[in-house]
């Protein structure tokens, strides 16, 4: 038995391995333009998603200088005016989603080494350490500056941890980024608040509670979300710092 094939009515019998032209021609056609639909639905999707910000990994920019650990009250690195460049306050983060509360818990208030990688936003700025050494003598006469406090404030925004936000995923807030937050700050990244409205200037904080002490569960109900809260805010060098009394949190959609 063969198939017939007639210019009404081209007919396909599947076991003789044949397909008429005008058949084979029309499936062409068709996957061509289901494949260009699904381009184009790909790219008006993605326009209607907000800028995901132009953060990331600084590989090529390795970090490697000496200072001093503290914790206020998430680790921070301290590092001294040099060649001209003001003092600098460093958030840092540790491999994946932990902190690194035990390195600073070791050589707190001490000078150390520190070799990593920027993770780098705008003017938030988070190292990802490799390595902590101590350091003996190089920068012992370095005494950082005690916080300036500026103020009592009501600020909008929301709460992400730092690490993601700044560049190690991409947006790094917003519902599709809750859990992945929930857990970072639960491995003890440095939770920030991104402030739709500036400070001097700044729009992101390291976060504390209003005893400057570490913020718990009690962030999780508020992550994710445009929120409203008041607090104390002061600066650490180049490192805002919001201590929220979280007792003024106020949703806000």
């Amino acid at each position: 038995m063969t198939w017939r094939q007639t210019k009404e009515a081209p007919f396909f019998v599947g076991y003789l391995n044949a397909v008429p032209k005008t058949l084979v021609m029309f499936l062409g056609v068709f996957s061509v333009c289901f494949v260009a639909g699904l381009g184009l639905a790909a790219l008006a999707l993605s326009s209607t998603q907000n800028d995901p910000g132009a953060g990331g990994f600084e590989w090529g920019n390795r970090f490697e200088t000496a200072g001093i650990l503290e914790l206020r009250p998430y680790p921070v690195f301290r590092v001294p005016a040099k060649d001209g460049e003001p003092a600098k306050t460093y958030m840092l983060a540790g491999q994946g989603k932990r902190g690194v509360f035990k390195q600073a818990e070791t050589h707190k208030g001490s000078t150390v080494s520190i070799r990593g990688v920027p993770v780098n936003r705008g003017d938030l700025t988070m190292v990802q350490v490799g390595r902590v050494e101590a350091v003996e003598g190089e920068t012992e006469e370095f005494a950082p500056s005690e916080a300036v406090p500026l103020g009592r404030w009501k600020l909008a925004g929301e709460i992400c941890d730092g690490k993601c936000y700044a560049g190690a995923m991409r947006p790094g807030r917003g519902l599709a980024h809750k859990a992945c937050a929930d857990l970072c700050l639960t491995g003890g990244i440095p939770p920030v608040f991104v402030s739709s409205g500036p400070v001097e200037n700044r729009n992101f904080f390291m976060m504390a509670d209003k005893d400057g002490n570490l913020l718990g569960d009690e962030l999780k109900s508020l992550l994710a979300l445009y929120i409203e809260v008041e607090g104390e805010v002061e600066r650490l060098d180049d490192l805002m710092v919001f201590k929220v009394d979280l007792a003024t949190a106020r949703i806000l959609k």
